[in-house]
């Protein structure tokens, strides 16, 4: 789990380097790292709560159990997640470098 923790640290540090580079990028890129988060955040939270209760009532069956083996593979999750972050970096950068610039003088 450290090199998890350390490579998402290296990773991130590096990204938000880069959208420091231009305002508009740094908005963009802010808004949807934050928004990622908070759907990562709720996931895991969702899952940690679900498992507690099937833990808790003893509850069994199709779902429980898909929760349950989710609950048993928190470091897979843990490097979809890091994944995740940088497909989100790739994709800004992709976008970035892609997208048309605006006409000037309009």
């Amino acid at each position: 789990m450290t090199l998890v923790d350390s490579t998402d640290n290296v990773l991130m540090v590096h990204a938000y380097g880069w959208a420091m580079d231009d305002p508009k990028r740094k908005l963009y890129y802010n808004a949807s790292i934050t928004f990622v988060s908070a759907v990562v955040a709720i996931v895991i939270g969702g899952i940690e709560a679900l498992g507690l209760l099937s833990d808790e009532l003893g509850l069994n069956g199709g779902a429980w159990d898909a929760v349950a083996a989710v609950n048993e593979r928190f470091g897979l999750l843990g490097y979809g997640i890091v994944s995740l972050f940088m497909l989100c970096w790739v994709g800004s950068i992709l976008f970035h470098r892609w997208r048309k610039p605006a006409p000037l003088g309009r």
